[in-house]
């Protein structure tokens, strides 16, 4: 609990200690100045719960925006204590009035001490970025090594990346060769093989060897940079969503008031029994029961349901907003690598050509079972055991595979360019044009002879079809964003039924695409977005709705994002959304409730027939009874 929550808190059960203490007195002993000390006790733990409602009234009507519920309740709560001071000769009238003010104010002290805790938490916080941004630069000067900061390394300089460090200026590869992890900047596991004259960018880590790079750009414009502006930009063009009960009072407070106003002038002009006084004192009591206490309670008090409905099932929403946004989402951008698949190799399939699934499988491995490489350790793990053989001569070839000695025969274990150097011819799959196969083939040769090939591919996660096709069964646009190449992507697209799909794109082209879709969605639509890494993050962050996968996403897109699903299972983008939709529907039914009691009581106030009763049950009584509806949205459950 933050410092301010307590705080709050701490008012609450003080007013409402207080406002205890006031029933049990009896003004009237006070004789002829009983309903004067009446209001000024009242008026104690009003003050205390309800200063911070007066102030922000005062400055919403000084900033224009008047018509909210702050607004409306500091009137009608004004309007009950004006009331209990004109009513001199009613101790009762005055004890109604004033002790009705007090109350509500404490109970809207409740409510937005709930709606407090179900706040959305801080996503505009990038510290996370931290894991990405490169904190020092080897500069080649003068024939030696200087470590300095990335932003004091100028253009033209050589800078020297070591194994298993991360490359922290954009720029060309001048000596040496290797395989670059681009996870944290594509999403995509799959390793870049790069080698002299190649471009590398800034966040890359370098997997082996040592690479020398010239600079080609200066720290702010690297990529890293670049990342760190998309997601500063983002979090400023993507607005505050306005809550819920304040649209609702933008429309319900005017017509109230207008409705008092008139109430309190047409009458009498019109020669209505009783003068000015008479109907002045009955549009306060119009005023105060049309204090809308019950829905400034149970609105947030039904979407912290929710939220803790959804935080059962893994899923955590950051803010009442979001929540209900989700119930209106009208397209769902999904990444690809580690959302839509699970962003880990394996072997999906074999190909022998002149021997074996099993013997070219062990070929493979033991050439392989010595090299650290995303795919090397894919092999070793399919093959499932210490190979028998011992490779000798190993020979590795940057980007294009290794040479080995295996049992006395020569053994290439590659891609396409190292058969291709070897001359060796290879054979297009027709299985795996048939099977939708895509990934990374591996071709194996021995004594210059082809001998098959390893398909290496990422799987789609279990569920991922499933939820593809639940949200477009409910009227949602699916769009697949990925970094990937185009043929991979659009099998993935093709293989999950999504509706569109673009490949090959880098987090600014991520989040072009998102401000596109925005800017062609129609009134009222809400556009969601679904990632996992940090190059996510600005996507996320832009769009209306931001979706990351927590277990295995990085900590700046959990950050940049306004839901979070905590253990990966996408499954549960479609329960989130089924959630908010109960959760929406509780609220309505609130809703309907609340206008229906109001229109009713309100127009027996208006012509002075509602008795004391009905005027309490359409305020604490509505207040109650939706207080109970609105905790159903705390236990939802699965349908099986």
């Amino acid at each position: 609990m933050t410092k301010k929550q307590k705080k709050s808190l701490t008012f609450i059960l003080i007013s409402a200690f207080l406002y205890a203490v006031c029933q049990f007195i009896d003004f009237e002993g006070f004789g002829h100045y009983g309903h004067l000390i009446e209001v000024a006790c009242f008026f104690v733990p009003y003050i205390i719960c309800g200063a911070g409602l007066l102030r922000k009234a005062a400055l919403n009507i000084f900033s224009g925006r008047i018509f909210d519920e702050n607004f409306l309740m500091a009137l009608a709560t004004i309007g009950a204590f004006t009331l209990s001071i004109i009513s001199t000769g009613d101790h009762g009238h005055a004890h109604s009035s004033a002790g009705e003010a007090a109350i509500v104010v404490i109970l809207y002290r409740v409510g937005t001490f709930f709606e407090s805790i179900a706040t959305e938490r801080s996503r505009r916080s990038i510290k996370e970025l931290v894991d990405i941004l490169p904190e020092y630069a080897n500069v080649l000067r003068n024939g030696e090594i200087t470590t300095i900061d990335p932003d004091e390394v100028e253009i033209g300089e050589t800078i020297v990346v070591k194994a298993g460090e991360r490359i922290p200026l954009d720029g060309k590869i001048t000596k040496g060769s290797s395989t670059l992890n681009t996870a944290a900047l594509t999403g995509e596991s799959h390793p870049l093989s790069v080698t002299v004259g190649d471009k590398v960018i800034s966040g890359s880590i370098n997997n082996e060897g040592v690479l020398e790079i010239e600079v080609e750009t200066e720290y702010e414009n690297s990529t890293v940079g670049k990342i760190v502006e998309l997601i500063e930009e983002a979090s400023e063009k993507k607005a505050k969503r306005e809550s819920f009960i304040t649209r609702f009072a933008a429309i319900y407070t005017p017509v109230v008031v207008g409705a008092a106003v008139a109430l309190a002038v047409i009458p009498p002009l019109f020669g209505a029994h009783g003068g000015f006084a008479e109907w002045v004192e009955r549009s306060l009591s119009f005023l105060v029961s049309a204090c809308p206490c019950a829905l400034v309670i149970s609105v947030p008090l039904a979407f912290f349901g929710g939220m803790g409905a959804a935080s059962k099932k893994g899923i955590l929403i950051k803010g009442a907003g979001y929540l209900e946004a989700l119930s209106k989402m009208k397209v769902c951008m999904f990444d690809k690598t580690g959302t839509l698949t699970k962003g880990s190799f394996r072997v999906t399939a074999i190909h022998p050509e002149k021997i074996t699934e099993a013997e070219l499988l062990r070929l493979a491995a033991t050439a392989e079972c010595y090299s650290d490489h995303p795919i090397s350790n894919s092999l070793v793990a399919a093959y499932g055991k210490v190979p028998d053989a011992k490779a000798e001569n190993i020979m590795e070839l940057p980007g294009a595979g290794l040479r080995a000695d295996i049992e006395g025969k020569q053994v290439l274990v590659g891609n396409d360019r190292l058969m291709k150097l070897e001359k060796i011819e290879i054979r297009e799959c027709a299985e795996c044009h048939a099977h939708h196969l895509v990934g990374s083939t591996v071709h194996i040769a021995m004594n210059g002879e082809y001998m098959g090939h390893i398909v290496i591919s990422d799987e789609i996660k279990e569920g991922a079809e499933k939820t593809i096709a639940d949200l477009k069964a409910s009227g949602i646009r699916t769009i697949m964003m990925s970094g990937d190449s185009k043929k991979s992507a659009e099998k993935v697209a093709e293989q999950l039924d999504i509706d569109e799909c673009y490949a090959a794109l880098l987090p600014d082209g991520k989040v072009a695409l998102t401000e596109k879709f925005i800017s062609e969605k129609k009134e009222n639509e809400i556009i969601g977005f679904v990632g996992d890494g940090i190059n996510d993050a600005p996507a996320l962050m832009r769009s209306d709705i931001g979706i990351s996968m927590g277990a295995m996403g990085s900590d700046a897109a959990i950050e940049a994002a306004d839901i979070v699903i905590m253990d990966d299972n996408i499954n549960k983008i479609a329960l989130a959304r089924k959630i908010s939709r109960r959760t929406l529907g509780i609220i309505n039914q609130n809703i309907i409730f609340f206008i229906f009691v109001k229109a009713v009581v309100l127009t027996l106030s208006a012509f002075g027939y509602a008795p004391m009763w009905l005027a309490i049950f359409a305020d604490v009584g509505v207040t109650i009874i939706e207080i109970l509806n609105s905790t159903r949205a705390m236990g939802y459950k699965s349908k099986k």
